[in-house]
């Protein structure tokens, strides 16, 4: 038999429930078909990430937008280089 397969707004919706406490966990995934130890999962992992809801993904973008302005520059760089090598060859061989 193939395991169910949650969507991440399913797990949303329990963890939330689970974590406002009005009924307990059991209760929770005894009517959702679930196991307690995976909703237990699901609520462990939401408590233990709930912070990067609140980070700063300015300073992230930032770092990366200037990792592939460097990557640009760099490529630019060798572009120019082969142009001028393609350029000096047809020179000299007479093209």
């Amino acid at each position: 038999m193939a395991r169910k397969q949650h969507t991440p707004e399913e797990k949303a919706q329990l963890v939330l429930e689970a974590l406002r406490g009005e009924r307990t966990i059991n209760e929770i995934a005894s009517s959702n078909n679930i196991h307690p130890n995976m909703l237990s999962k699901w609520k462990r992992d939401a408590e233990s990430n709930l912070y990067t809801l609140f980070q700063d993904n300015a300073a992230k973008e930032r770092r990366e937008k200037k990792a592939h302005e460097e990557e640009l520059q760099e490529l630019y760089a060798q572009i120019g280089k082969l142009t001028t090598q393609n350029e000096w060859l047809k020179k000299k061989s007479g093209l």
